[in-house]
């Protein structure tokens, strides 16, 4: 699991990111903007309110967070498979 050490908000709903192991990059998440949970960013000052939880993940309030690992993948461009090797593609199951 990589761990979100620094957010810088930009324009237009993207996040300027830094994980623990040196890795720096942009994602846009406008695309999010406006929709469910989301919909609070859309309110002057909300998504530049972010802030980084014990886990590594964004936070928003007390209702809205995004996990680190999907945001990773999102900078880095790679696959589950390449950043979590062994990880089964098919679903199991309980």
């Amino acid at each position: 699991m990589h761990r979100i050490v620094r957010a810088d908000t930009i324009e237009g709903f993207r996040l300027a990111l830094t994980f623990d192991d040196g890795v720096e990059g942009t994602v846009d998440l406008s695309y999010l903007a406006g929709k469910g949970v989301f919909a609070c960013w859309l309110e002057p000052g909300v998504f530049g309110a972010v802030r980084i939880g014990s886990s590594g993940e964004l936070l928003w309030g007390n209702e809205t967070d995004l996990c680190p690992d999907s945001l990773y993948l999102k900078v880095t461009g790679k696959t589950i498979e390449e950043v979590f090797p062994g990880t089964p593609r098919e679903p199991v199951h309980a």
